[in-house]
């Protein structure tokens, strides 16, 4: 079940691999959102889950594909950025990729959906295997798109 990341679970935040030095408000604050991924026992029951994400995505609303951290404070709603995932379970980053590009996709009039992504193999294969378009490389980061 896709949510909100929920405040009482906020501490998870830290755990972020790619940008740990972004501080839960920024990331909580309008044009940005933060998803969580839980175990879909839990979908009856939206106010109770007390169990641990599964995958955490962040996404900034922007009018442009940004290059750079600074360009995510461009307000906009044509493009939905995912600047971090991290997940907690295997297959859960792939999950929460889709399943927040379907959800921003009926909520938001959003047009695009990229990323903004470290300079790392890693992330390049991760987002090619699931079906990511290689769309631009920059001095410290590199864009993908998710055509939905």
């Amino acid at each position: 079940m896709l949510t909100h990341l929920r405040k009482k679970h906020y501490n998870f935040i830290k755990d972020d691999p790619v940008r740990p030095h972004l501080t839960t408000e920024w990331r909580t604050q309008f044009p940005r959102e933060v998803f969580a991924l839980y175990e879909d026992r839990y979908a009856e029951y939206d106010e109770l889950l007390t169990e641990n994400p599964l995958a955490i995505i962040c996404v900034a609303y922007t009018d442009t594909i940004p290059t750079t951290e600074a360009d995510l404070n461009n307000v906009g709603s044509n493009v939905a950025v995912f600047y971090t995932v991290w997940s907690y379970s295997k297959g859960a980053g792939r999950d929460i990729v889709n399943q927040s590009a379907q959800y921003i996709k009926h909520k938001r009039e959003c047009t695009r959906f990229v990323t903004l992504s470290p300079l790392t193999s890693m992330a390049e294969r991760f987002h090619l295997k699931n079906g990511a378009e290689f769309i631009g490389k920059h001095p410290s980061t590199q864009n993908f798109e998710y055509h939905l």
